[in-house]
């Protein structure tokens, strides 16, 4: 809405419009493709945590049973197992109310300011977490900025608009403490890279911009550059997430198999 009042104000109402379609394009099929790309891997997780769950919380108390009526010993494996069974068949129903109780405590929290800001700090900070919230925001930013400077904007105001479009708080302020720095006479790249949050190929881009004069066009491509890497960056997690994933169950499926087997041979040898 800024952005669309503020090409109204300079009289660039159609390119701003046209400009803004693009992006909005553009935006939208970078979710779409996001989006597709988690399915998998959630239906996943979904189905390996309710496969985990279903056979700790169903199938190991009957093989239990059989096991206590023989009054055998049992594997330190196997007891283990066991007590994970019995506290997730006793505590489950409160674990699940606990989780929900987490989640709106959360959600009333992230409604306070300065919860919210302390926690998309911590964001930043969290590895790979933090690099692509900084490339979501930066690209933002970017694409926003070159729309209204390429409309005619002054850069002030234009900082100004494109620091709504920032969702993480901590990087929002750091646009709004830079656009005071230029108001001083700082360059725009300068005044964001002293906050650090902004990747270095986009300072870079927006440098190379303001010294040949071409904004515009630099504010664009690290726009675009941010937006590929992040493409990149969800690409590769997912490639390594599916497999450690399938590992990970395969690992869990395995113990509990060998917590059920240990017994058994334990048996067969008493037998013999």
């Amino acid at each position: 809405r800024a952005t669309i009042e503020a090409g109204e104000q300079s009289g660039h109402l159609e390119v701003v419009l046209e400009r803004l379609a693009d992006y909005t394009e553009t935006r939208q099929q970078l979710s779409q493709k996001m989006s597709q790309a988690l399915i998998y891997p959630v239906l996943l997780t979904l189905v390996a945590i309710a496969v985990v769950v279903g056979l700790l919380t169903f199938v190991v108390p009957k093989i239990v049973q059989v096991f206590e009526s023989i009054g055998q010993e049992l594997p330190g494996l196997t007891k283990a197992l066991i007590a994970t069974s019995e506290f997730l068949s006793t505590n489950g129903v409160y674990l699940l109310f606990g989780l929900l109780v987490v989640i709106v405590i959360f959600s009333y929290l992230m409604r306070i300011e300065r919860f919210k800001k302390a926690f998309h700090r911590f964001q930043l900070g969290i590895p790979l977490v933090g690099k692509m919230v900084r490339g979501v925001n930066a690209a933002r930013f970017a694409r926003t900025l070159s729309i209204v400077a390429a409309s005619g904007v002054p850069i002030l105001d234009g900082l100004r608009i494109a620091s709504q479009v920032i969702t993480n708080l901590p990087m929002r302020e750091a646009v709004l403490t830079a656009a005071n720095k230029v108001r001083e006479g700082s360059a725009i790249s300068a005044a964001l890279d002293t906050s650090k949050y902004f990747p270095p190929m986009t300072i870079h881009l927006i440098a190379r911009g303001e010294a040949s004069g071409n904004i515009e066009n630099m504010l664009e491509r690290a726009a675009d550059s941010q937006e590929r890497e992040i493409e990149a960056l969800t690409s590769g997690l997912l490639g390594i997430f599916e497999p450690v994933l399938i590992l990970a169950m395969g690992g869990i499926v395995l113990i509990i198999v060998l917590a059920i087997l240990l017994p058994i041979f334990d048996m067969n040898q008493l037998v013999r």
